[in-house]
């Protein structure tokens, strides 16, 4: 398929700069797939649109603080040092912006922390060793204590409270990028899903920064797709397979959440504990054997991000609710409104 199929017009001033005052007071654009029809609400009705013994997938993955501020050692040339991937103690994949950085140079980031390029750059990443002036085992505490949360690129206007960059329900830091379709949930609605008969289940993905990238090949197919670390426990894999043996609906928060689970589940759709990494490319005739139900946001043109919705919800029908979001000036990206395909 031509990637232009899944590009749509945005006036700028719809992307989203801030989050809303109250998470759960975004508004939500319902697209039901069987009735082709499309209402709108505000995410607060949330535990209304779905049924009891319906189970809710989340990704409690939370962002690390992984832009980082230094300079050259010697030349004192300003250097911006932006995480990806942790790879061991200290040691990190990383975009180094426009710097020219070689093997053994060196960066001075403050607090007494060290980096050293070790490997590349290569297209702007790097593979960086960090180490502690004052010495210590916990390297990468000091890297988060010292690092700030990096922001989406479209979102040119500060944070406040970072905390709004994280949802109410993550954990650990893993990600560089939020699972943003969770940013919309406060713990009062969390329990207003679970005393509705609504199960609540976890599971990790480590969300990197090449979510944020457009698709450039003129074919869809042509696109690789990133690889991303994930995980799905015991636990949740159990809640997962009891909904479905109960004829319950599978609501995943996120197309990361959507990745994890059909990249955990076997041909009749049952998950097994699993973790590692997945480049599952969700396109359009991909055979769901999990997800029935999907909130998300509203995502960039031309993204693997928006491939994978139109895949769940049907091409014609997914974009006919971006042009009519647009009209009706949701808000969109990170920040935006949300969106429940059912």
């Amino acid at each position: 398929m031509k990637t232009e199929e899944f590009d749509y017009r945005l006036p700028d001033e719809l992307i989203a700069q801030e989050p809303p005052e109250l998470r759960d007071m975004s508004r939500l654009l319902v697209a039901e797939r069987a009735t082709g029809t499309i209402s709108h609400h505000v995410f607060k009705d949330l535990p209304g649109l779905l049924n009891a013994g319906d189970c809710l997938v989340v990704n409690s993955s939370r962002v690390f603080p992984g832009r980082l501020a230094g300079r050259k050692e010697g030349s004192g040339g300003k250097v911006e040092v932006l995480l990806l991937e942790r790879l061991g103690r200290g040691l990190w994949r990383a975009l180094i912006g426009k710097a020219s950085l070689r093997p053994g140079v060196r960066i001075e980031l403050g607090d007494g922390l060290k980096g050293e390029v070790v490997e590349g750059p290569l297209a702007g990443e790097a593979v960086v060793r960090f180490e502690s002036s004052a010495g210590g085992s916990d390297i990468d505490g000091l890297i988060f204590r010292t690092g700030e949360i990096p922001l989406p690129p479209y979102i040119k206007k500060g944070l406040r409270d970072p905390e709004r960059y994280q949802t109410v329900y993550g954990e650990r830091e893993i990600s560089a990028a939020a699972p943003t379709a969770g940013l919309h949930f406060t713990r009062g609605s969390l329990d207003e899903l679970m005393s509705k008969g609504i199960h609540i289940e976890r599971l990790e993905l480590a969300v990197g920064l090449d979510t944020f990238l457009p698709v450039r090949e003129e074919r869809i197919e042509d696109h690789s797709i990133h690889s991303e670390w994930f995980s799905v426990s015991e636990e949740c894999a159990r809640g997962v397979n009891r909904a479905r043996e109960r004829g319950s609906r599978v609501a995943a928060v996120g197309t990361t959440t959507v990745r994890a689970l059909e990249s955990a589940a076997d041909e009749r759709g049952r998950l097994a504990p699993m973790s590692g990494h997945t480049d599952l490319y969700v396109l359009p005739g991909f055979e769901f054997k999990v997800v029935d139900a999907l909130v998300t946001n509203f995502h960039l043109p031309r993204s693997t991000l928006l491939v994978l919705v139109c895949a769940f919800g049907g091409n014609d029908f997914i974009l006919e609710a971006y042009r009519e979001a647009v009209r009706e000036r949701y808000r969109f990206y990170s920040f935006g409104d949300a969106m429940l395909v059912i």
